[in-house]
């Protein structure tokens, strides 16, 4: 597995966890009762009701409310659908068929040679794998991706060498009797 897939593996875990969730908005609410006890709760729009936790008085737990409501299913399926975005971009570059290079990363110079040789070297995805929460371990055990393979001949152009391959060639007896000189060797 290669940081894309394991990239693309993060996000469909997060957005299956936002999908099985209490469909939001949600809003952060906190609720001061006597003897230092607060109910850091979660209000949900759709649903109507408070998913509530009765927790020690401290301003931890009044920001934990508050950080839930923020990040409620709608808002993680977006960041998910961002993320997708820019998996589709980085992406291997099928130009590039002996190098496993980024096709979203562009090219430099005349020959349009690849700014990132290897996928696993993409400035994005890496940045996508932080917020991930890829560990040094993880990223040294995934694989190396692997250059795409080059389209079979009949869905490509055709060059020079395969022009030549594919015609037949001309033997000395196909030479008209006209065209043979003094000195001919059939």
């Amino acid at each position: 597995m290669d940081l894309h897939t394991w990239i693309t593996q993060q996000v469909d875990r997060v957005e299956s966890l936002a999908k099985a969730a209490t469909p939001g908005p949600w809003e952060g609410v906190v609720d001061h009762h006597q003897h230092g006890v607060v109910e850091a709760s979660v209000w949900s729009d759709k649903l109507g009701y408070y998913i509530t936790e009765k927790v020690s008085s401290g301003e931890r737990h009044e920001a934990d409310a508050h950080h839930i409501g923020h990040h409620h299913p709608d808002a993680v399926l977006r960041r998910c659908e961002a993320d997708r975005r820019i998996l589709a971009r980085h992406r291997l570059d099928p130009n590039f068929p002996y190098e496993a290079a980024c096709y979203g990363c562009g090219t430099y110079g005349d020959l349009d040679l690849p700014n990132t040789d290897n996928l696993n070297d993409c400035p994005e995805l890496l940045d996508l794998a932080h917020a991930h929460g890829i560990t040094p371990d993880i990223l040294a055990g995934l694989d190396q991706p692997q250059p795409p393979k080059p389209a079979p001949r009949s869905e490509r152009r055709l060059g020079l060498g395969d022009i030549l391959t594919a015609t037949n060639p001309i033997t000395t007896s196909d030479v008209p009797e006209a065209l043979r000189g003094p000195r001919w060797k059939p």
